[in-house]
């Protein structure tokens, strides 16, 4: 699979020009029940690690950082109507917001599946 994670608990799924983002398993199971996300950003384009959003769980509000540099094209609509969508599957349907890359290379630097797995032990 074309996907890589980052050591702030995010994967990135590539799509060609496109990347899918979203939280792991792990932060979501560490978080606890998701209640909202504010993306305020769409349309926006970012550099790497820079803020896109909030996710708010039941006990606290997390910033959420760009893995890649470019432009958020779109948000998970779904999630609106349905934050839980993160915490039930967070990698698939629970996707966050979808970016037009500017730097494919960046996506060398994300971690591996394996990777990952022994930053979360």
């Amino acid at each position: 699979m074309n996907v890589k994670y980052t050591k702030d608990h995010e994967w990135v799924k590539l799509e060609g020009e496109y990347a899918l983002v979203g939280i792991t398993a792990f932060a979501a199971e560490q978080l606890g029940d998701i209640v909202f996300l504010d993306v305020y950003t769409v349309g926006e384009t970012l550099e790497k690690d820079a803020v896109f959003g909030t996710i708010e769980a039941v006990k606290t509000v997390s910033d959420m950082l760009i893995p890649m540099s470019g432009e958020i094209v779109e948000f998970n609509e779904e999630l609106e109507g349905n934050p839980g969508l993160v915490n039930s599957d967070p990698t698939g349907a629970g996707w966050i917001v979808k970016v037009k890359i500017s730097d494919p290379a960046e996506f060398d630097e994300l971690l591996t599946e394996e990777q990952y797995n022994e930053l979360i032990g």
